[in-house]
């Protein structure tokens, strides 16, 4: 394993943080820019700017998401970076990062850059999942005055993290049914004990849950069906953004609605930060041998 590539990680949330951490205790060097921590170690370089980052590293470690706009990076700073990433790229760069636009990986393939997204790594995803439905439960009890505990919960998709998620409902003894489009997903669902509907059904159950929790990246729980909801229910959304629900419709009626993002790095940065140093360092391996 090359230990000569300098690493450079910018941006991001905890997660980022842990990831220099550990890796500069693997005895890599590294160079940071706005991270959300200050770091001290013999080993790290805190960049003056995102441009003195990538000149320096061969190895650029982005956040989850990369970036929201395609334009500034994501980070959980005071101020959005106003630096892009994308004019100063070279084929000497390994990008690594999640959730990384379409529009920014046709611009590395053109430019001869190795672009790696680490959340369309299903082990990464897999796990993710856990801090994920964790981080969903805490919400749920943070944002809720009553008990999860034989409570009737509603989770919308059966993918990954609603798996996790129904699994662990579950082992709160709630009252948990499952909504989705696939027979499939469904016929799983009903295997592992959970009631079942499809999910053009779901108006005809909403009013009976309690909690909602939506896992699907599309608008779901739309006017109609927020029209049907319980005067106390409780929906956590944490697809991708914007998420799977009306916000404005829920905000003019009272709707209890929160979305949720970037739970992994909110609720266990440090043990997602070392799933996510696992795979970099099997990348940079494979990369640099």
């Amino acid at each position: 394993m090359s230990y000569n590539m300098k690493i450079g990680i910018f941006g991001g949330d905890k997660r980022q943080v842990y990831m220099a951490l550990s890796l500069l205790n693997k005895g890599y060097s590294v160079y940071t820019y706005r991270l959300i921590s200050r770091i001290t170690h013999k080993n790290h370089t805190e960049a003056c700017g995102l441009d003195e980052l990538m000149k320096m590293c061969q190895v650029l470690i982005g956040p989850i998401p990369l970036t929201k706009d395609l334009v500034t990076i994501s980070d959980d700073t005071a101020n959005d970076s106003e630096k892009t990433i994308t004019h100063l790229l070279n084929k000497e760069h390994l990008l690594i990062g999640g959730v990384i636009p379409s529009d920014i990986v046709s611009l590395c393939n053109k430019k001869g850059v190795f672009c790696y997204d680490l959340m369309k790594s299903d082990k990464i995803a897999i796990m993710n999942a856990i801090a994920t439905a964790e981080g969903t439960i805490m919400e749920a009890i943070k944002n809720s005055d009553k008990n999860l505990h034989h409570s009737n919960c509603l989770v919308l998709g059966y993918g990954r993290c609603g798996k996790v998620l129904a699994a662990k409902l579950k082992g709160l003894d709630t009252y948990t049914t499952i909504a989705a489009r696939s027979d499939d997903a469904l016929a799983y669902a009903h295997a592992a004990g959970f009631s079942t509907i499809k999910l053009c059904d779901i108006k005809t159950v909403l009013s009976n849950h309690q909690y909602i929790f939506n896992t699907i990246p599309s608008l779901v729980l739309d006017q109609e069906c927020l029209k049907l909801v319980s005067g106390d229910v409780l929906i956590i959304d944490i697809a991708s953004a914007p998420g799977g629900v009306d916000y404005e419709y829920a905000l003019n009626h009272g709707i209890n609605a929160k979305l949720c993002l970037g739970l992994p790095g909110k609720v266990a940065p440090r043990a997602s930060a070392d799933i996510l140093v696992s795979e970099i360092e099997a990348l940079i391996k494979e990369r640099s041998g």
